[in-house]
């Protein structure tokens, strides 16, 4: 039988009970199921978030954006994080800044479901909106806007097949862009500057090998590229002049 790794099988064994034995956990994994949507949480910043098939799993270079991005800014006023998923990021920004108002919109309504439990689950009071990238932000807030981060879908078709099993089982819609991986956030690069204000701050998360093109992609803010953990290119981070 395959062999789970130690530090896997202990945090199954953590949550294993009468009403979820061990071995139907173990063999869940087994098949290729991402441990956190079994154990129903993930760990994210200051925060722990419920997680389920409806959603991505937040990730370690997902936290070093929420760095970047909080290092970056004093007392913002308004954030916005699109493609938010569980509402990772701006869940932990609101907690960061609690006197800024966050918005975050996300295209899938399942996942927006599983936003407003993590924000009922945290109290922490943001914005959640079904919708586009910007779609269904208040017109208000062009021009406005003091911090934008996303971690939107920037794998390619072809690239998603290579993926890992587990990996796979997430939402392909919060993973793969399309056939480059660079559609979201050619998009987002597109039209962020209208609504920052003069000094607002952009971060977004981006793939290994997509630094140069996706941060050719910003109209009107000058961008750098900087690098995760593990010195891979993971951010375009641009400052409206």
């Amino acid at each position: 039988m395959t062999q789970l790794p130690p530090h896997e099988l202990s945090r199954l064994e953590a949550v294993a009970g009468p009403d979820r034995p061990l071995q139907s956990l173990i063999d869940r994994r087994i098949a290729g199921e991402p441990l956190q949507y079994i154990e129903g949480t993930a760990a994210f910043g200051p925060l722990e978030l419920d997680v389920d098939p409806r959603v991505l799993v937040p990730r370690p270079e997902t936290e070093g954006l929420f760095e970047i991005a909080s290092k970056m800014m004093r007392n913002p006023k308004v954030i916005v994080d699109l493609c938010t998923g569980c509402g990772a990021l701006a869940l932990a920004l609101k907690h960061r800044f609690p006197t800024a108002s966050v918005f975050a919109t996300e295209i899938s309504e399942g996942a927006v479901e599983v936003a407003y439990g993590n924000r009922h689950k945290t109290g922490l009071d943001v914005y959640l909106a079904v919708g586009d990238l910007f779609d269904p932000l208040p017109a208000a807030l062009l021009g406005e806007v003091d911090l934008v981060v996303s971690n939107p879908p920037y794998v390619s078709e072809a690239d998603f097949h290579t993926l890992p099993r587990d990996v796979q089982r997430e939402p392909k819609v919060a993973l793969v862009s399309g056939p480059t991986g660079l559609e979201v956030i050619e998009r987002i690069g597109s039209t962020v500057a209208d609504w920052l204000r003069p000094g607002g701050v952009v971060v977004i998360e981006i793939g290994e090998f997509q630094g140069v093109a996706a941060s050719s992609t910003f109209v009107g803010i000058p961008t750098v590229v900087r690098q995760d953990l593990a010195g891979r290119d993971r951010y375009v981070v641009g400052v409206k002049p």
